[in-house]
């Protein structure tokens, strides 16, 4: 009989960052034809549902999150027609599509600004968009003293003197959500994706859109931050005004369409604001992903999640890595993993141990899979990727590196294409007539970490997900829920959830006694004498 619980309180969704999932065509870049002829690899992994990052057609200032039309596919990976086609097998294969959709900017390509240079200062055009005449005796002066996310100033001045509004690259100037227009198009593009079949969509910078009109200044560097709520450009309160209007589109289709916020708030208070009745469905749980390697923090962080959403009866959702930070494998490779802090680049600190972080990785992926909600899996997570740390300078391709003046390496990292067989690259990731390599370099070490190496292999990384996500499915234990603390030892994190399961995290330095007559359904690695071993986890039933 169907559960009468929505898909989206307890779904595993995998993150495709197109580009480097599978290369259909033979040009180096990861498209819609690649991501279809792996559909039934997606299925045998157990996931319910694929976040796709924008496949909209961009100049790629941004990797496609500077978008020049929301209504068309880049040619880079296909068509309208490939999309609708890519949906109609994911449903056959029981799998979800859910695409980005980012509506704090465009690209400056994007029909709107063209128009809006063209307009010239002071015109309706520029309207939709956040220009401002700059400051000084001859406006030679920026604004106020934003920064973009990407290093420098947050805004660009144009020849006629009129500056404008970035929060991220020059290339991705900011829309007015003070103006109607801006509304409008937003909603009809929702509807135009629902029209197609998309299941939901993951909103980007779901935290910004709104800005004080004013644009203050921000505190100089050392005073007081501003408060919850008094950011004149994050979280601020009028997004939800928008959020509860496309609430209102999405449950007029069937289905249970659902959005997931990447929302960034101060405290788990603002977080679930954006989740209350008749806002968004759910939101991205940074504070799990930031956690230490350590029981007291990762316990702190489940229980405040926990609590916070409960509260507005919402769901919780765990990640542990995604496009734009550092692989966990590779974080939790270092002897101490710190916490990272928000709007800060995550810094690794002592040598890297790439044992000590597959098997943390493995443990923290039955920790994830075993709390109450959703999960979500970065492309590679379940292959036990590392970080590529050591790309060399001349390929990278993330705006951080240039705007960072080449003291930020970016994200391109954790953006390798990922292999999927052979012994040598491209692995699989294009097919055998590639007219081009792939567009990041991929280390000659990952032949030992593609899927065709790990299928089968019972110690594998894959076959310890694929089992974790069957379990998952099969256990009723598992998915939407509750926990239950249980007594452990300083560094061990174990909690049970009805009907019969336990989870046991060992996160200390020393050998964990397993609590007897309970039955191993699944561990991160061997078990002998019932001792757990440390960076190890185990999944128990009565």
């Amino acid at each position: 009989m169907p559960s009468s619980t929505p898909w989206w309180r307890s779904a595993v969704f995998y993150q495709v960052y197109i580009r480097s999932f599978a290369d259909g065509d033979g040009d180096g870049v990861g498209d819609i034809a690649g991501l279809r002829s792996r559909l039934p690899y997606l299925k045998s992994l157990g996931v319910d549902a694929l976040w796709i990052n924008p496949w909209y057609k961009s100049p790629m200032a941004d990797g496609g999150y500077d978008v020049a039309d929301f209504r068309a596919i880049d040619p880079l990976f296909g068509t309208v027609a490939d999309a609708e086609q890519l949906i109609a097998e994911a449903h056959e294969h029981g799998i979800r599509i859910v695409p980005d959709i980012v509506p704090n900017h465009t690209s400056d390509e994007h029909a709107w600004f063209q128009a809006a240079l063209d307009a010239g200062p002071g015109s309706p055009e520029r309207d939709r968009y956040v220009f401002r005449p700059g400051r000084g005796p001859d406006g030679a002066e920026p604004p106020n003293n934003w920064v973009s996310c990407f290093g420098g100033p947050a805004w660009t001045r144009l020849p006629d003197g009129d500056w404008y509004l970035h929060l991220y690259a020059p290339e991705q100037p900011d829309l007015n959500w003070q103006h109607p227009d801006v509304h409008a198009e937003f909603e009809s593009i929702l509807r135009f994706w629902f029209d197609r079949g998309v299941d939901g969509f993951r909103i980007d910078v779901a935290h910004g859109l709104a800005k004080d009109p004013e644009l203050p200044d921000l505190p100089p560097t050392g005073g007081k931050p501003p408060g919850p709520a008094e950011h004149p450009h994050w979280d601020r309160d009028e997004v939800h005004d928008i959020y509860r209007t496309w609430r209102k589109i999405a449950d007029e289709y069937d289905g249970d369409r659902a959005f997931v916020a990447e929302a960034w708030a101060d405290t788990p208070e603002r977080l679930a604001a954006y989740v209350r009745p008749g806002g968004l469905h759910t939101a991205f749980n940074f504070d799990f992903l930031m956690a230490s390697w350590n029981a007291k923090d990762l316990r702190t962080v489940i229980d405040d999640s926990l609590a916070m959403l409960s509260g507005v009866g919402a769901p919780a959702t765990w990640v542990l890595s995604n496009h734009d930070v550092m692989r966990h494998t590779s974080r939790y490779a270092r002897k101490t993993v710190a916490r990272w802090v928000p709007n800060e680049r995550y810094q690794p600190q002592g040598p890297v141990d790439l044992d000590l972080g597959t098997r943390r990785a493995r443990a923290a992926a039955l920790l994830m899979l075993a709390l109450p909600g959703g999960a979500y899996i970065y492309q590679g997570d379940e292959l036990g990727l590392p970080e590529v740390e050591n790309l060399p300078e001349a390929v990278l391709q993330d705006p951080i590196w240039e705007r960072s003046g080449h003291t930020d390496r970016g994200r391109d990292g954790c953006r390798v294409p990922i292999p999927w067989s052979g012994q040598q690259a491209p692995f699989g990731f294009s097919p055998e007539n590639a007219t081009a390599e792939p567009w990041l370099p991929q280390p000659a070490s990952w032949s030992e970490r593609s899927t065709e190496t790990q299928t089968g292999q019972d110690t594998s990384m894959l076959e310890l997900y694929r089992t974790a996500l069957r379990l998952r499915r099969d256990t009723p234990a598992l998915g939407d829920g509750t926990v239950t603390w249980i007594d452990a030892p300083a560094g061990v994190l174990a909690f049970h959830r009805e009907p019969g399961f336990t989870c046991v995290v060992n996160l200390s330095d020393e050998a964990h006694q397993l609590p007897a007559n309970r039955a191993i359904l699944l561990a991160s690695g061997p078990i002998a004498n019932g001792l757990l071993e440390p960076d190890h986890a185990v999944w128990l039933t009565v």
